[in-house]
């Protein structure tokens, strides 16, 4: 009998069939209207948090459906979106702005499937709606700063090998250059920049009026990791604030060199996701410049390594340019009430780096004041003289970047500081809530510019899943019929095959929990045409060993035999394709080549082993004088 599986085969097909089914299934259940409630780092979610949380919806009469306490937060399920927005104002106000209370969207599963881990697959931002970003990155402010750093480190090693310089200042276009008062201490310092310290620096001698002076600049290997660095902690940064926020499923992801794509499917609230990632908040702590006159900068006198700032209430105030630390160095950052005066303050806690030169600093100039300089970069839309918003040729709104950059306080040192020290000086409470949340989040290596931004709408995300919902349903269904009338009972088997092949594909997507788009849509398209290929060949080769004389039986076994190399062939250079499209393209072009690579892999299993086992079942074992198909 040349046309019957073992038993273990037919076992290891219902292996894979079951689970299969199990793990699509719960894509049938859509979505439900939630609250998500995540924490900040200075407060944890615990049970007791679900039990106010819970106490204060009864009390409110808001009706939930349920509610869940994970290592992600809370989740509160509702009927519809009336009481999701009303249960979100509420919660907001009951917790206060230690906890993010978001709106999302979550998946209906019932708890049963979630015991096994199975959960619907993601929808992409095109399908479900949410928000998208286009950040492009400074990457030349990255580079300033890390000369500045030098600059500094500079001052601090000539000092401490004994090299008398006369000055050190960064030029505008790039590069550090040193002055000396000496000409003999020209090679002393070049000894001190050879220490390993300064190995990413290129040392050029030059001379001019009869003096010689150094040269430095960081070298081009050097530049290329720090805008690599600058890019990718930017992204972190990104995700940290993401999960402030308390947003699942988030795309966060480079574009070319100095782009990064933010999207945030589900996000209904879509104000405060812009709020909090357009900002690009950091702060800059520098020395109070009291040696020169203020009067004197204020009338555009000011002095070489100085810089005129203004405080928040608008007075004057001169400030030295060298950085003594920034935001990066701010590991934790908890909004307070300062239980001397009452008012709101922001403790601050430094990383190693940072408590050490804070330490130094500080011990250095105690008497002296420093200043801490807030700076965020908010992108605004241009306008006329008349007030009227400037467009481009392609009609789109003209975006211009402004700078803000403000002396939020100027203590004077009264104690040497170390890891903690607070800001004190701040409008509100809710200034400082705010400010804590953006550096706890992390700082920002360079300033990002929002470039692009687009909402999608959950009306439009639905739009695009029932076309593209019907869209494979009308290539599933035209296939149906082609395949029944022309190949007849052995058309039917390869139908159910195909069928199966749509269920394993899903159930792939949810257990790997891939996120699916439009662009993955249409490769399941495509993977229902050629799933059917491989029984096209199959079926064509039976017919044509029946047309050589060969008996049915014997025509079934070398049909699926003989076809079977060129159907590897086929898929396997299509398969080697999707994964060039998955290593080297972009976002739209993986969720194609994702879907594709899986829709070859399942269709190779269903077309060829699963319909060789249905027709194994009902032919294998009778006497056939002609084969249907």
């Amino acid at each position: 009998m040349i046309n019957q599986y073992p038993l273990w085969k037919y076992l290891l097909i219902i292996a894979v069939i079951v689970p299969g089914v199990f793990y699509a299934l719960p894509n049938l259940y859509g979505e439900t209207p939630a609250v998500q409630i995540s924490a900040t780092r200075t407060v944890r979610i615990d049970s007791s948090t679900l039990d106010r949380v819970e106490q204060g919806l009864k009390s409110q009469n808001l009706v939930y459906n349920t509610a869940s306490l994970d290592k992600r937060g809370i989740k509160l399920r509702f009927d519809n979106t009336e009481i999701q927005l009303k249960a979100k104002d509420f919660l907001q106000q009951l917790l206060g702005e230690k906890y993010v209370v978001a709106l999302n969207l979550l998946p209906a599963t019932p708890s049963f499937f979630q015991r096994f881990n199975a959960d619907p697959m993601y929808l992409g931002l095109d399908l479900r709606g949410g928000v998208h970003f286009l950040m492009e990155v400074d990457l030349d402010a990255a580079v300033k700063k890390r000369e500045l750093d030098y600059k500094r480190d500079l001052r601090t090693e000539l000092r401490k090998a004994k090299v008398r310089y006369s000055s050190i200042t960064r030029q505008d276009r790039g590069g550090i250059t040193i002055r000396f008062r000496r000409p003999d201490h020209v090679d002393k310092a070049r000894s001190v920049l050879a220490t390993d310290k300064f190995k990413d620096l290129e040392v050029v001698s030059k001379e001019q009026d009869g003096e010689v002076y150094l040269w430095v600049a960081i070298s081009a290997t050097a530049k290329k990791e720090i805008t690599k660095n600058a890019l990718e902690q930017n992204i972190t940064t990104l995700r940290n604030r993401v999960n402030e926020l308390g947003v699942a499923e988030p795309v966060i992801q480079r574009q070319g060199d100095r782009r990064i794509v933010v999207q945030l499917p589900g996000v209904q609230d879509t104000a405060k996701a812009k709020e909090l990632l357009g900002k690009t908040a950091t702060l800059e702590v520098l020395l109070v410049d009291e040696k020169h006159d203020l009067a004197s900068a204020v009338q555009g006198r000011v002095p070489p390594g100085s810089r005129l700032y203004k405080m928040r209430d608008g007075r004057p105030i001169l400030l030295k340019n060298d950085i003594i630390y920034s935001g990066e160095n701010i590991i934790n950052a908890a909004a307070s009430i300062d239980s001397q005066n009452g008012s709101p303050i922001v403790r601050i806690t430094l990383d190693a780096r940072g408590a050490d030169i804070n330490k130094r600093i500080t011990g250095d100039n105690i008497g002296n004041r420093m200043a801490v300089v807030f700076i965020e970069n908010k992108s605004e839309t241009k306008k006329d003289a008349s007030g009227d918003v400037l467009r481009d040729k392609n009609g789109r709104e003209i975006k211009v970047t402004r700078r803000i950059e403000e002396v939020i306080t100027a203590p004077v040192i009264k104690d040497q500081l170390g890891k903690s020290f607070q800001i004190e000086g701040l409008d509100s409470v809710q200034e400082s809530r705010d400010l804590s949340l953006l550096l706890r989040a992390g700082a920002l290596a360079t300033p990002l510019e929002i470039v692009e931004e687009r909402t999608v709408g959950p009306s439009l995300g639905k739009d695009n899943i029932r076309q593209g919902f019907r869209s494979v349903m009308i290539g599933f269904v035209a296939v149906l019929i082609f395949m029944a009338v022309y190949y007849r009972s052995f058309g039917l088997i390869a139908n159910i095959a195909l069928a199966l092949n749509l269920v394993l594909i899903v159930a792939v997507l949810s257990m790997f929990q891939a996120t699916l788009t439009m662009p993955g849509v249409a490769g399941i398209v495509l993977t229902v045409g050629m799933a059917v290929d491989a029984n096209v060949l199959i079926f064509e080769r039976i017919r044509e060993e029946i047309r050589n004389g060969v008996t049915p039986q014997a025509s079934i076994h070398a049909g699926y035999d003989k076809a079977l190399s060129t159907i590897v062939d086929a898929n396997v250079t299509t398969l080697i394709a999707a994964i060039v499209l998955f290593n080297f393209g972009t976002g739209p072009i993986k969720g194609f080549a994702i879907t594709l690579s899986i829709g070859i892999l399942t269709s190779m299993f269903t077309a060829i082993v699963g319909t060789r086992s249905v027709v194994n079942l009902i032919y294998g074992s009778r006497r056939l004088t002609k084969v249907p198909v």
